[in-house]
């Protein structure tokens, strides 16, 4: 029997081991906290053909000793594609990656296409695995992946039809020596692609102008600025001259989210869907959990959930959208310059409520920018915050409790969806009493 080794048991892993299983593999699951050490797994390498890697587990001694001893080291999303194609599953990939707005992109495509009758479903860093959704769904016109740069770094073959860095700011710089690295390990999303596929460009973007010789196949140019393949102007989105929609009549609110609906459409458009279905289902749609998510109110006090707010400016969007809100913020230090965000709580905020390992240095930069010490709250934890809110402000006066920690949160929490939920917990916990 073919062997096989899975690095990580996350949901990447898991689906990894499954797919392999499906396909006849013996596979060894290696995974430091739950199960074989990869230290272990050094003695376990003899005889593997397929090294799976998942996203999260780091480069160490197991994954360069499978790579000195000439194994295929890939990953859960390069595993799927090429079983795609030994097995002619021709369900069409959009592939979707950059800083901000993967998760948006990702999930209204998908329900754009549905809502259009096409046989839809997202996978990769949302959602299930893209192995799994391969194993239950076999017949699929659009498989939509929201991938992340880990996700991206062991790709060989991987050739979706549509891909697309939706933007690039600094993010992740604990994994990569430079800014630079990261923002060309998001390319890999395209390397393959060919004049037949295409991607949707980001011409408002400098970082991604400045890479596009990284981009082989056909070009969809995209711009809130100026007259591109699709863009805005006057009010309106158009795609090659035509117009689509008004944006003011549009569900999802903000520039950021403007930015989302250029490459929303441009998918739609490149998949054969009639304006009116696009406009019908960009002024209805809803927003997404954990992103600006207006969940709960008490008295006069509104509370925003918006932990997928995971990196600065993804915050950053979120204090301009509520000025002079109570923000609560921190969590994983990722080793990023967080000048710019500093700078808008100052002019943007009215009390600050700090989390986190990342909480000490947060609170060190913000009063040394000469913010009102009396207004941060150094706490560390979530509840303790929520609880310090209650006891200090009336519901009566009218106020916005913003959550966007501009971070990740392993420190505490599982991933973003967990962290989010755990908010609305404790603030109907706490607030609903």
């Amino acid at each position: 029997m073919r062997k096989a080794m899975v690095f990580g048991a996350g949901v990447s892993g898991i689906g990894a081991k499954k797919l392999l299983e499906y396909l006849g593999y013996d596979v060894i699951l290696v995974d430091d906290k739950l199960g074989i050490t990869s230290e272990e797994g050094l003695n376990l390498l003899d005889g593997i053909e397929v090294f799976i890697k998942s996203p999260g587990v780091p480069y160490n001694k197991l994954v360069l000793e499978a790579k000195k001893n000439q194994i295929k080291v890939i990953d859960e999303i390069e595993l799927c594609y090429e079983y795609m194609v030994q097995y002619n599953i021709h369900a069409n990939i959009i592939a979707v990656t950059g800083t901000n707005g993967k998760t948006t992109v990702t999930t209204k495509i998908t329900e754009l296409l549905q809502y259009a009758g096409f046989r839809a479903e997202y996978a990769g860093n949302i959602g299930k695995s893209f192995a799994e959704l391969l194993l239950e769904k076999k017949e699929l016109d659009y498989v939509v992946l929201e991938l992340s740069s880990f996700q991206l770094e062991n790709l060989r073959t991987f050739k979706p039809f549509i891909s697309m860095v939706i933007n690039l700011t600094p993010d992740h710089l604990s994994r990569y020596s430079s800014v630079d690295e990261y923002y060309d390990t998001k390319f890999n999303i395209c390397k393959n692609q060919s004049k037949e596929e295409y991607f949707l460009l980001n011409t408002d973007c400098q970082e991604v102008m400045d890479r596009i010789a990284l981009i082989p196949g056909s070009k969809i140019e995209l711009s809130q600025k100026t007259k591109k393949d699709c863009y805005v102007m006057a009010g309106k989105l158009f795609w090659k001259d035509e117009e689509v929609l008004e944006t003011e009549k549009l569900s999802l609110k903000g520039k950021h989210n403007l930015e989302n609906t250029l490459f929303i459409v441009s998918a739609g458009k490149l998949c054969g869907i009639e304006n009116s279905k696009i406009r019908e289902f960009l002024y209805n749609t809803k927003t997404l959990e954990h992103r600006m998510e207006d969940f709960f109110s008490y008295g006069n006090i509104e509370f925003i959930n918006d932990s997928k707010g995971t990196n600065i400016d993804s915050t950053a969007f979120a204090v301009e959208a509520y000025k002079d809100c109570i923000l609560i913020c921190g969590g994983y230090d990722k080793k990023l310059d967080w000048t710019p965000l500093v700078e808008l709580i100052k002019e943007h905020t009215s009390y600050v409520y700090l989390i986190g390992d990342i909480a000490e240095e947060l609170n060190r930069r913000v009063l040394e920018l000469g913010y009102d010490k009396n207004r941060v709250f150094l706490l560390k934890e979530l509840k303790i915050c929520l609880e310090d809110i209650k006891r200090r402000f009336s519901k009566d006066e009218k106020r916005v409790v913003l959550f966007s920690p501009a971070t990740s949160s392993y420190d505490q929490f599982k991933n973003f969806e967990h962290r989010g939920q755990v908010f609305k917990e404790l603030v109907r916990e706490i607030f609903g009493r």
